[in-house]
């Protein structure tokens, strides 16, 4: 075992497996190369919440591909395009009802907001498999009805420190909440303290790589007008 090795095998499984991805390419929309609806694992290129999706996959279990199929689609069965969880909120809404994944802002926070879906229905030339398909538009809509209006737990970018909190704990899947009209989540990392300070592992747009957050998670929500806070989820069943 390499020193590396050993430094990373006492970590969390969500950080060991997430750190290994560290300098990873980002590239946007890897899972919408192709019309037809697949699994696709392309684990060397990705985007922020694909990067999430391969470590929980990998952290779960040795059940990789079906983990994956679990995790990113609705009940895991692949039905066309709207059956793929687009929404972060339907993501972890789904994770949670299987058990592979835990709310625990939820747990831990009093502040809410009430959901309001309609970015995807609304900007239809955005996305490959919506611009020219009215009936892939119409069950996108279905989706985001069915989540509008539903509660959900947050904790507001001012109520977080740079130290972060005793209840966020490293590995914890971190999802930004936007003021973005129609949006529930901007961006998706994995909690990384450092010296003290809540940090985040993250596929970064900016930086086309996976990164750790050079200032604390709290700066880089201080730094995004749009970003309102935080979801706070966890794996539920960490591989040992």
């Amino acid at each position: 075992m390499t020193r590396k090795e050993q430094e990373l095998s006492h970590l969390h499984p969500m950080l060991r497996i997430g750190k290994s991805f560290l300098g990873t390419k980002y590239t946007a929309n890897t899972l919408d190369e192709s019309l037809e609806e697949k699994l696709v694992i392309l684990p060397q290129k990705v985007d922020c919440l694909t990067f999430v999706e391969y470590v929980l996959a990998q952290a779960l279990s040795s059940e990789f591909t079906e983990n994956l199929q679990n995790i990113r689609y609705r009940d895991g069965i692949i039905n066309g395009y709207p059956s793929r969880l687009h929404y972060t909120s339907d993501w972890i809404e789904n994770g949670v009802r299987h058990g592979f994944l835990q709310d625990i802002t939820a747990e831990n926070s009093l502040y809410t907001n009430k959901l309001s879906l309609s970015f995807m229905s609304t900007h239809p030339e955005l996305y490959k498999q919506l611009e020219n398909s009215p009936k892939n538009v119409k069950q996108i809509a279905e989706c985001e009805k069915a989540l509008t209006g539903k509660t959900v737990h947050i904790l507001p970018k001012n109520k977080l420190p740079d130290t972060g909190l005793p209840w966020i704990e490293n590995g914890d899947i971190i999802a930004i909440t936007t003021s973005l009209r129609g949006l529930d989540i901007a961006h998706v990392g994995i909690a990384n303290y450092i010296n003290g300070n809540l940090h985040l592992l993250h596929a970064s747009a900016s930086l086309g790589k996976v990164v750790i957050s050079e200032k604390p998670l709290r700066n880089m929500l201080d730094n995004h007008k749009t970003w309102t806070g935080i979801r706070v989820v966890r794996m539920s069943h960490p591989k040992k």
